[in-house]
């Protein structure tokens, strides 16, 4: 049917198109190119754009943001994965690598998680690191007040290694010195600054400046953490124990999952001889860390040394080996094993407890580990690496091991000789410390009584 209009035909039902064999062709090639995409899709080999990106973009601050709240849980440092305040401010770099305040911040939980490490070279190592940070921190805001505070902050600690010469720790102090002289001139209300410049004085042994710095860091910053921390550290150094345990409670009411601010009040406490509260404290950290599942020996051994302090040398030694069971070749663990093992008067089982510390063993030599294996304690033996002479607290298990030996000396074993070897690096050593020469006097005299006197 049709209709004419104007001299022109319209089809009231439009004609039937022909054909076109180029059209079919071009839609047959489209479809079998749609077939061979999803199966290339099914396959893995292809991603289709309208999937979610695998790792989303993250903000910056809310790498910020998390690494705040896993300091504030105690979580600084968790060596089984990076869900930690290090991982997130690690996490945070990565986004913005030249945001100077994030490098400090990392610097900052670097320092403070060298606190829970075991060994004195892993400590020195977080240290270092934390070191690194903070110079990338100072390079990229050489004028920041916070980042020069942070950075007095790490090179003081640094100074404080027991794995460093005199010489690296002066040059430390004054390094910290001048950083924290810089932060302070940059902004003389910044608590942080008069905080950390009070922990460089204190170190320095300016007594009185330190503590008018620390209490001034209080007052400006009532609510953080390492205003309290400093002033605390300040009046134990002048032996104001109890007001020191206040502000560390102070701090701990800001941050309650920091094991090492429960341990420096339960040492005021045992300083005080109010053992059964500075145990509370010890056995709190202890939990938090168990809780934080972070394997770290300080509050078993700080619960043995109380232990210990009482006369309760079987309950001491049963939490020193506790700490031995987190890390069986920690050589400073077997060394504070050993002591209570002398203290306990269980000499034969301290002879190799000591050994191990000073001299070093073999996993086949390690007599101590092996019977933590017999009870369980431990899944296998393993070696210890000596410690070096580098402080006075190793200085005391060379003196008491040099004891043992001289205890235990016969003609057969002839254990004397050794004795008088290390009492010959003590006095080389530290010559000037009368109460350390005291004891090596007293073991020199003890094995040469031994040596001359023949065996009947």
């Amino acid at each position: 049917m049709s209709q004419i209009q104007n001299g022109k035909t319209f089809n009231l039902h439009p004609a039937k198109p022909r054909s076109n064999p180029y059209r079919v062709l071009l839609w047959l090639g489209l479809i079998l190119g749609a077939i061979w995409l999803l199966l290339l899709m099914n396959r893995g080999q292809v991603q289709s754009p309208f999937n979610p990106t695998p790792t989303p973009t993250r903000s910056t601050q809310s790498y910020i943001m998390a690494a705040e709240a896993y300091f504030a849980a105690g979580k600084l440092d968790d060596p089984t994965s990076d869900q930690d305040a290090i991982g997130a401010y690690q996490q945070a770099l990565k986004v913005d690598p030249s945001n100077a305040q994030i490098w400090a911040e990392l610097a900052r939980i670097q320092t403070y998680s060298s606190s829970t490490l075991s060994t004195d070279q892993q400590r020195r190592d977080r240290l270092q690191e934390a070191l690194d940070s903070v110079e990338k921190g100072v390079e990229l805001a050489p004028d920041d007040s916070t980042v020069s505070a942070i950075n007095a902050f790490v090179l003081d600690w640094n100074a404080s290694s027991n794995l460093i010469s005199t010489e690296e720790t002066e040059s430390y102090l004054a390094q910290a010195e001048t950083a924290a002289n810089r932060a302070y001139q940059l902004d003389p209300e910044n608590a942080l600054a008069l905080a950390y410049y009070a922990e460089v004085l204190l170190d320095q042994q300016k007594w009185d400046q330190a503590r008018q710095y620390a209490s001034q860091a209080v007052e400006l910053a009532p609510d953080s953490m390492d205003t309290h921390r400093v002033l605390g550290t300040v009046l134990e150094a002048w032996g104001y124990y109890r007001d020191a345990i206040d502000e560390y409670g102070k701090a701990i009411q800001i941050t309650p999952n920091l094991t090492f601010l429960y341990l420096r009040i339960g040492l005021g406490y045992r300083q005080l001889q109010v053992f059964n509260t500075a145990l509370e404290y010890f056995e709190k950290a202890a939990t938090i860390n168990q809780t934080l599942g972070i394997k770290d020996p300080l509050p078993y051994i700080a619960i043995a040394k109380t232990y210990a302090q009482q006369g309760e040398f079987f309950i001491a030694s049963r939490n020193a080996e506790k700490a031995l069971s987190f890390d069986a070749s920690n050589a400073d663990t077997y060394g504070q094993l050993g002591m209570i093992y002398v203290q306990a008067r269980n000499y034969e089982t301290a002879l190799p407890t000591l050994r191990c510390a000073v001299d070093g063993c073999t996993a086949e030599q390690n007599e101590t580990a092996k019977l933590f294996v017999d009870k369980g304690i431990l899944s296998e033996s393993t070696a210890v690496v000596p410690l070096p002479l580098t402080n006075k607290n190793i200085a005391y298990y060379y003196v008491r091991y040099g004891s043992v030996l001289a205890y235990l000396h016969s003609a057969e074993n002839d254990y004397c000789t050794h004795s008088l070897q290390l009492m010959t690096q003590l006095r080389l050593a530290y010559p000037d410390d009368p109460l350390l020469m005291k004891n090596v006097e007293d073991n020199e005299a003890t094995c040469r009584s031994l040596m001359e006197t023949p065996v009947p």
